[in-house]
């Protein structure tokens, strides 16, 4: 009884330390409502499960966790379900208890909660709210000084499933290590059979692919290897291969949207996704396994896709000093290198690095990018954030003229000496897209 009462009084404190927040203009909301409820209300998060009418649905995974929900979310709403969705990206415990706290009433139900969960947060999570679904995108060599090795990672998820023996699995087939997830007695398969570019940017990387061995120990081999990991694998010692998806699909690639093309059940769906670039029809195709998984048809995941607009940075377009410009968060080798691929040669482009807790300080993984996909850019390129220098110095290594080369470590007069006329693209690291999403406000 008295645990009810603190979730209660938390909730009432939520609201006004949130007026307060945005009165004051003082940050984005995103976390510290959810630190203030958790202090308050240690188990706030098993409260919060009872008023999820349908499914509670997770999303993990190195990279595309935030697109892959916001599409999931969005086809849920658009099929006219209430969902509860951490949008802006905060996905820690603190981040996904805010999200709670500002959308929960006493007397209102949402049909589902799609939450977007940090991989090491995972399990912590499952201590105070069970899953129904789990979808993981990927596992990617991704922040060393927070994560350590991808092996770590992997056990990091791998436990939180083991905590929720019901829970039904979306996993990436591609992904050698993800698709060794099956530890539930449900899990699907979605991947790519043949992938297509009719694109005019280069969609090959000078960026290093990982090696991995199979459970055998053997190297896996492949027959098809689309970017990074992502492929078709198999083991020449023990016969291990690459799981048969349950939504297989093809893919072309174009500019600014992808044709997939989804087998299940001998039925092809067709669907354009607008957005870029393959690992965004990765994204795309995860979140079109999930809501066939729920019962929704090709029409109305359709819809959803036609009206998605990206947004806090996952190649999101806004205008800034009155010029179009398009915001793609980089933060780890493979990552970098995919968003590297469609950048824009003719934009004017701001490369904005942080070396915050939350961006990792570890900032080697720069050097493991594909920075050479800008070496023929056309107009200046300007580095910014607290290691300016550092970014300067891997483009110069990476074939751009230093006089090209400006050094802005101030992020906003960055982006003010970038904006002046024609499109801008920017690239910001986690803590560097907070502050300008900070200064566009």
């Amino acid at each position: 009884m008295i645990n009810k009462f603190k979730f209660y009084l938390s909730l009432i404190i939520a609201r006004c330390a949130y007026l307060g927040i945005r009165l004051l203009n003082r940050s984005s909301g995103t976390s510290f409502v959810g630190m203030l409820v958790l202090k308050i209300c240690p188990d706030f998060l098993k409260y919060c499960s009872k008023y999820i009418k349908k499914s509670f649905v997770t999303v993990t995974g190195t990279n595309g966790k935030s697109t892959t929900s916001g599409l999931i979310a969005h086809i849920l709403e658009t099929a006219h379900q209430e969902v509860i969705h951490n949008l802006k990206g905060a996905n820690m415990l603190t981040g996904v208890a805010n999200v709670f706290a500002l959308c929960i009433r006493p007397f209102r139900r949402f049909d589902y909660a799609v939450i977007e969960s940090d991989e090491a947060y995972l399990s912590k999570l499952y201590d105070f709210a069970k899953s129904d679904y789990l979808v993981v995108t990927n596992l990617f060599r991704d922040q060393l000084d927070r994560y350590g090795e991808l092996n770590t990672t992997a056990n990091l998820i791998l436990k939180a499933i083991k905590k929720n023996p019901d829970l039904k699995l979306i996993l990436n087939a591609d992904d050698p290590i993800v698709a060794t997830f099956n530890e539930t007695k449900y899990a699907v398969y979605y991947g790519f059979e043949n992938v297509e570019y009719k694109c005019s940017y280069q969609h090959t990387s000078n960026a290093p692919s990982e090696v991995f061995n199979c459970k055998c120990k053997e190297e896996l081999k492949y027959t098809k290897q689309f970017f990074a990991q992502q492929g078709h694998y198999f083991c020449p010692h023990c016969g291990y291969k690459r799981p048969q998806c349950n939504y297989s699909a093809d893919v072309t690639v174009f500019d600014d949207y992808s044709l997939i093309s989804v087998k299940n059940s001998g039925i092809t769906f067709e669907f354009k996704v607008g957005l870029a670039g393959l690992y965004n029809a990765y994204n795309a195709l995860a979140a079109i396994s999930f809501a066939f998984e729920c019962g929704l048809n090709q029409e109305e995941i359709q819809k959803a896709l036609d009206s998605y607009h990206a947004i806090f940075g996952r190649t999101e377009k806004c205008v800034i000093n009155g010029n179009p410009a398009i915001i793609q968060l980089i933060k780890n080798p493979t990552g970098a290198s995919e968003v590297l691929k469609t950048v824009d040669l003719n934009s004017n482009i701001v490369i904005a690095i942080n070396d915050n807790y939350a961006d990792g300080r570890d900032i080697s993984w720069l050097w493991d990018s594909d920075f050479e996909q800008l070496k023929d850019a056309k107009k200046l390129v300007i580095t910014s954030g607290t290691r300016a220098n550092d970014m300067a110095t891997r483009l110069k290594y990476a074939g751009i003229p230093q006089e090209r080369i400006i050094v802005e470590p101030n992020i906003k007069k960055a982006i003010d000496k970038a904006t002046t006329e024609g499109k801008t693209t920017i690239l910001p690291s986690y803590t560097a897209l907070l502050k300008l999403t900070k200064e566009k406000r």
